[in-house]
């Protein structure tokens, strides 16, 4: 059985991600729509071997795909998610726009994928923050096994997950500080060239950003209302790939040793702890990879029955676009699609 799939915002970062993870994981397609503003009406895309062409969001007929990809921004999702799950699609979005909406399944399949099925009350599934999807990740086994209460968390996140032209900003000023170019920020507050920036999205009144009160209230939505989080996001020099230093503390006892057993045994983490010079990952070796990568699993002394790790993953794969890729998937094996070609 084949379906046919349109991807909004197929010209983004994220957007290429999607078309290229549809390949890759040979997603039983029987048409691939690239879909974007009209400004890139006609643009070439790559699928594969094969190119697409790029088709106007404004007058594209969602009715006759089974799946609608969104990777388009908060704006855009506002608008069209709706029209196109009312036309029939199943939406998948990316966007921050739907993930608290209590009518909108918040979703990443390694966690919760029970709580798809919810998603035919507006035909729309939300796609979890890149930095809280690769978190609760790692945290379900560990959840399951001993209880979390409380998570304290810093994140290390690359330029990427602002865009195509944050990483353009990072490479002129890099380039331009060889030559004695004076760093001019844009698309951060300050030079993110050899710096890292305590601050991304807006501040709130509590003296949080927004994209640390998405990591709390998206676990909390995903994995456990419980569970209390604390964040402090951080953007830094790195093109792909999203770092967490994650510290947790539990209900019950857990070793280190236990921790490693369980995250081995655990869908969608790779393990590579050792406890030697380069026995860890960073964000480089995580590019172009499916998992979430978890290194340095040690106790925590300072409270009882604690934690620390470090966890690594592609921000535009699993942190979005294969997690999207990955719904979808979860959506055909439980038979919930329901308009096959």
């Amino acid at each position: 059985m084949e379906y046919k799939v349109a991807v909004v915002g197929a010209t983004g970062n994220v957007g290429q991600e999607m078309l290229a993870i549809l390949e890759e994981r040979q997603f039983p397609v029987s048409e691939v729509f690239a879909i974007a503003s009209r400004q890139s009406i006609g643009r070439e895309v790559s699928y594969g071997d094969r190119t697409l062409k790029c088709r106007d969001l404004e007058t594209f007929d969602f009715s006759k795909v089974d799946i609608a990809l969104f990777a388009a921004g908060g704006a855009v999702a506002k608008e069209w998610a709706p029209k196109a799950g009312r036309a029939g699609a199943v939406v998948i979005d990316n966007s921050s726009h739907f993930r608290m909406d209590p009518d909108v399944p918040l979703i990443v399949p390694e966690v919760n994928a029970d709580a798809v099925r919810g998603f035919t009350k507006k035909n729309i599934i939300a796609n979890p923050n890149c930095s809280t999807a690769q978190l609760v990740v790692a945290l379900k086994p560990l959840h399951d096994a001993a209880t979390i209460k409380r998570v304290v968390v810093a994140t290390y996140q690359s330029t990427s997950g602002k865009g195509k032209a944050a990483m353009d900003e990072l490479f002129t000023q890099t380039k331009g500080i060889y030559v004695n170019d004076a760093p001019t920020p844009d698309q951060f507050t300050k030079q993110i060239a050899f710096n890292v920036i305590p601050h991304i999205d807006v501040f709130m009144e509590d003296g949080y950003t927004k994209e640390e009160w998405k990591m709390v209230v998206e676990t909390k939505k995903i994995l456990d209302p419980k569970i209390k989080l604390t964040a402090t996001c951080v953007r830094v020099p790195v093109f792909v790939g999203h770092s967490e230093a994650v510290n947790v503390e539990f209900e019950r006892p857990i070793s280190d040793d236990e921790a490693r057993e369980i995250l081995r045994e655990a869908p969608g983490v790779l393990v590579i702890d050792k406890r030697e010079d380069g026995g860890y990952v960073t964000p480089v070796e995580c590019v172009g990879e499916f998992a979430t990568f978890v290194s340095r699993i040690r106790v925590d002394p300072t409270v009882d029955n604690g934690l620390a790790f470090w966890c690594v993953s592609d921000n535009l794969r699993k942190g979005a676009a294969l997690n999207a890729v990955q719904i979808a998937e979860t959506l055909i094996n439980r038979g919930l699609l329901s308009r096959a070609a």
